[in-house]
């Protein structure tokens, strides 16, 4: 599948990492006078269609928040319809993934996903684990302030045992324990229906990532509003902690390399 919209992106920096928050399937649904149901599974079409059009584009990493650890909080029938979809979505993307050479990875605390979806997660996971076109994370019962927790505890168990002594504990380790360790971090957060807040989702990584906020519901993200994200993505100055004139004397790589 080939995207004319993503002509508009020639010549344009492409980021290495992009996280989506989609958001909005509900109230899409609502406006659209369906059940939040048929809202959830329109925003897995909007899914494909982003995992292709970054997977055309040369995105490395594309991160989805695909269920939080607050979500365990909604009705139960919501819960099984978002697993539901979740099932399928496994199941029905294998080929796609394969495909793509995508490969999937998965983040947060997933004991707490049902029996039947761990297993075709793990069986999705083991499938795509050699391919290298692009890595699709998805963020599943995933909780920000819970994965640092967990983080927190090894480190503690490993200081316990005397394989660690506190004053070696820095951010690299931190990151290292991670659910995202090994993965670069977002440079660019898109966020959709226009809430201007991170619900909890990757708040280590995202500390120098560009957010990019736009009113449209998720089930109605288009190729146009990707494309208008990165344009704006690239009009922005990462300046990393520093002035304009040190971005001048030192490439931001390099600065970045050096911490």
């Amino acid at each position: 599948m080939k995207f004319k919209e993503l002509n508009t992106l020639q010549g344009a920096q492409i980021p290495r990492h992009i996280a989506i928050i989609m958001d909005g399937n509900g109230r899409w649904a609502k406006a659209h006078r369906l059940t939040r149901f048929r809202g959830h599974r329109h925003g897995a079409e909007a899914v494909r269609r982003a995992v292709t059009a970054c997977r055309e584009l040369g995105v490395e990493v594309l991160t989805l928040y695909a269920f939080s650890e607050e979500n365990w909080n909604r009705p139960g029938d919501e819960i099984k319809a978002l697993l539901k979809i979740l099932k399928e979505f496994l199941v029905s993307e294998r080929e796609l993934l394969q495909k793509k050479d995508v490969r999937l990875r998965a983040i947060g605390d997933l004991s707490r996903l049902p029996e039947e979806i761990r297993e075709i997660l793990n069986e999705t996971l083991e499938l795509t684990r050699d391919h290298k076109s692009m890595s699709l994370v998805l963020a599943l019962s995933y909780g920000g302030r819970d994965e640092i927790v967990r983080a927190v505890r090894s480190i503690a168990m490993r200081v316990a045992k005397g394989g660690v002594r506190p004053e070696q504990i820095n951010q690299h380790m931190i990151s290292q324990e991670l659910d995202t360790a090994g993965l670069p971090d977002p440079d660019l957060l898109i966020r959709t229906s226009g809430e201007f807040r991170t619900s909890n989702f990757l708040p280590w990584q995202t500390i120098y990532t560009e957010f990019y906020v736009t009113p449209m519901l998720w089930p109605d993200f288009t190729i146009d509003e990707l494309c208008r994200a990165i344009l704006d993505f690239n009009r922005r100055e990462r300046r990393y902690g520093r002035t304009s004139e040190q971005l001048i004397e030192a490439p931001t790589a390099q600065w970045i390399h050096a911490q």
